[in-house]
């Protein structure tokens, strides 16, 4: 790999969108009541936080949220915040935190929702070993790195380098949609398919598949912190927007 090449990926920022709503995960609702799903939530977004100041490729990580409270924990946890409109939606959040990520230096973002309940460096290493490998291949071309989720039709991690290479296109079939954008754009393509990337917490039926003990961690990383904090109410963008 050239010495360009290793600029395009070197200075790598993450946005992570969370949405501010009054009733918390509501397709949860049949599962757990509404404050366990705020500490649920605000346990997710600590968990990836947490693993993002982790991971020595992320040189910043950006929340991008409409909730003064969910951008307050960012701050407080390292993070930038970068404050959207209550009626914004995913997409328009993602170019907002985009270009704040542009004008910090960015030369890669990679966007990330926060109810990846098995996220780790590890996956995260996989995915930016991907990009290399695949920026390798391409000879420096613009680059679309994308790790599916389960269900095969959504995207749950989208890496761009440079930033602006295609628009982010999350909503039903995102998958296809970054396929076909990233081919437009004469990109070179990779998709990573990965368990930890692939499994985001959406459902009662995600509640069962993940193991209790993972979740009463989320649970208590939630309450430590909704417990010194004014009460939140935020959501990790559904997995229905992505």
């Amino acid at each position: 790999m050239t010495a360009d090449q290793t600029t395009e990926l070197s200075r790598l920022h993450v946005l992570v969108p969370v949405r501010g709503l009054t009733d918390g995960k509501a397709r949860l609702g049949f599962a757990l009541d509404a404050e366990e799903r705020e500490t649920l939530v605000v346990g997710l977004l600590i968990n990836t936080l947490d693993v993002l100041a982790a991971w020595p490729d992320c040189e910043q990580a950006h929340v991008v949220s409409a909730e003064p409270g969910i951008l307050e924990l960012a701050l407080h946890r390292g993070a930038g915040a970068v404050a959207d409109a209550a009626e914004s939606n995913l997409n328009a959040a993602l170019i907002r935190a985009r270009d704040a990520a542009v004008a910090a230096g960015a030369t890669a973002v990679l966007c990330l929702p926060s109810d990846l309940p098995f996220l780790s460096t590890g996956a995260l290493q996989r995915l930016l070993d991907a990009a290399d490998a695949a920026l390798a291949a391409g000879n420096g071309r613009p680059l679309v790195v994308i790790a599916p989720a389960d269900a095969r039709d959504g995207t749950n991690a989208l890496l761009l380098a440079p930033p602006h290479v295609i628009e982010p296109r999350f909503g039903e079939q995102s998958l296809a949609a970054h396929v076909h954008a990233a081919g437009t754009a004469d990109a070179s393509l990779q998709l990573v398919v990965d368990t930890d990337l692939g499994f985001d917490l959406d459902t009662p039926d995600d509640l069962e598949r993940i193991d209790t003990a993972r979740l009463v961690e989320l649970l208590e990383l939630g309450a430590a912190h909704v417990s010194d904090a004014e009460p939140l109410s935020a959501e990790p963008l559904s997995a229905e927007a992505r």
